[in-house]
């Protein structure tokens, strides 16, 4: 062992020595505050102990059952945190199923974890995934009434169900979700992470809006005020502004926001850009804000630089579902614009010979019903660096890196960053593999922007900070804005690159023959 890894071995053994668990933390507030609120619904508040007192019934209620693994289909509600920590206190596996998944995400993740029952609030999703099932109602929950349908035994063993807290689902780039396997201790390892790194106190005031199946959420805005003794508001997505899968009332959230008088929130940067866009035209801002965590997908620099001018304090943050969530987030203290932030105690890093980002400590126990992990260090398919202060940056991802017929590494994601930056372009996503030059598919900012003139200016900008192999040469509009709804963008803006080529090679391929390999820099084209 090097002095670095001696370094980080004594850094995670003292974080050990202070870490506590989120349903320890709930008993103890329980004693110590026990009419404090801990949880705040639309319709309901919930002191430390009347928290916990409902989480003992429903653990009561599992062991009853002898429930070794529950799937969870519910909108956002105090009733969804009483069902995950008693399934921490029952030590069973709890599947949080995304409300934006879609019905064979759903019955694909039912069927690869083995959930002995659903439960849900609504008896109609139910009915729509399991037509010949009869959903049966439960004893009301935080005030709420739920019901649950028993599933199909499962054919395949569970092994890595064992000491599983949890397997969050995600979809990442292709269609199909894949089980990931996280144990409370990891999961509690990010919470106390974050809760030092932010300095969340007991006064905090944490208002959920992201869907609380999103891990993110889940750790961040749950776990790591409880483990503060803090407050979580959580309101339905649909009064928080969050309409179906695809669709976002910037004014709701705003409402939501500034109704709660919350202290910290959770965005995606696409939740960000509607926020901003509103302070801009005038809406005014939430005085008790003091911390925006915003991660999920790269965040465009310009975004955060509008953000800021505005008034918001906002810290961009990375993380990965197999670490649990968070990985590094910038602070109020510790900010460096350009960075994701210094990486958290519960976590060790190095980088590959390629600069792809290494991970190590308290991570996923590996994706179900495929091996377990055996490797000490994950590799985590992100490509960045560290600064001289500890800083870390992301250059962009792996797997998305492509090679020039020039022999040249580009890194799209690094490409588009510098694209995103400029006013008048929202989204860009870049293609070059075994090409002579790079050509970009660019949505405008707005309708206003769809403009030859400004693109060009925009690109020649970007140009200027790029060195000639990643250099964009060509270019064409979009047919619409990448989305979730199209299938050109993850739950979490993430561009599905494949997905996006799909749709546009046959444009790309026309316009690399017109111009063989020394088309001029200036054309373009508009679909």
């Amino acid at each position: 062992m090097d002095a670095a890894e001696q370094r980080t071995a004594a850094k995670q053994h003292g974080f050990e020595q202070m870490k506590t668990t989120t349903l320890k933390a709930v008993q103890q507030f329980a004693q110590a505050t026990p009419d404090a609120i801990a949880i705040e619904g639309d319709e309901i508040h919930l002191s430390y102990s009347a928290l916990l007192s409902e989480v003992e019934s429903v653990n009561r209620y599992f062991q009853s059952r002898g429930f070794n693994c529950i799937a969870l289909l519910m909108d956002n509600s105090p009733a969804w945190v009483v069902f995950d920590l008693a399934a921490q206190m029952a030590a069973i596996t709890l599947v949080p199923l995304p409300p934006f998944f879609t019905s064979n995400q759903i019955q694909h993740s039912l069927a690869d974890a083995g959930a002995e029952v659903l439960i849900s609030d609504q008896t109609a999703p139910l009915s729509a995934l399991l037509p010949h099932a009869r959903p049966r109602p439960i004893p009301k929950v935080a005030g709420q009434s739920c019901w649950q349908v028993t599933l199909p035994t499962a054919s395949h063993n569970r092994p890595m169900l064992h000491n599983i807290a949890k397997v969050t689902y995600t979809s990442g780039t292709t269609g199909t979700p894949k089980g990931v396997c996280l144990t409370q201790t990891a999961m509690d390892s990010v919470a106390n992470s974050l809760k030092r790194a932010i300095g969340i106190t007991a006064h905090e005031r944490h208002l959920v809006l992201l869907p609380l199946a999103v891990l993110l959420e889940n750790v961040g805005g749950i776990y790591t005020p409880l483990l503060a003794g803090g407050r979580c508001l959580i309101p339905k997505l649909s009064r928080a502004g969050i309409m179906g899968a695809t669709e976002l009332n910037a004014g709701k959230m705003i409402d939501a926001i500034r109704h709660a008088e919350a202290n910290t929130i959770i965005l995606l940067p696409q939740m960000l850009q509607a926020l901003t866009h509103e302070m801009q035209r005038g809406a005014p801002l939430p005085e008790k804000l003091r911390f925006i965590a915003v991660g999920g997908a790269p965040v465009s620099q310009r975004l955060l630089n509008e953000a800021t001018s505005q008034g918001l304090p906002v810290y961009e943050g990375y993380g990965l579902s197999e670490c649990g969530s968070v990985v590094a987030v910038n602070t109020p203290e510790r900010h460096r614009p350009g960075s994701v932030g210094k990486v958290l105690p519960h976590i060790a890093i190095k980088f590959s010979d390629e600069g792809e980002i290494l991970l190590a400590g308290t991570l996923f126990k590996g994706y179900l019903n495929h091996s377990p992990r055996s490797d000490e260090w994950y590799p985590s398919g992100d490509l960045g660096h560290l600064d001289s202060d500890g800083y870390l940056y992301l250059t962009g991802r792996k797997k998305s890196c492509f090679i020039t017929s020039f022999g040249r590494n580009v890194a799209p994601e690094w490409v588009e960053k510098e694209l995103t930056q400029h006013p008048a372009i929202n989204q860009a996503v870049v293609f070059g593999e075994a090409r002579p030059y790079n050509i970009a598919i660019i949505v405008p900012h707005s309708t206003d922007n769809r403009s030859l003139k400004r693109i060009e200016a925009a690109i020649s900008e970007a140009n200027q900070q790029l060195p000639d192999y990643a250099q964009v040469s060509d270019w064409l509009f979009a047919d619409e804005p990448f989305t979730i709804a199209n299938q050109q963008l993850t739950a979490t803006g993430r561009a599905r690159r494949e997905q996006i080529w799909q749709h546009y090679n046959e444009h790309i391929d026309q316009r690399y023959h017109q111009h063989g390999a020394t088309a001029e820099r200036s054309q373009h084209a508009i679909l």
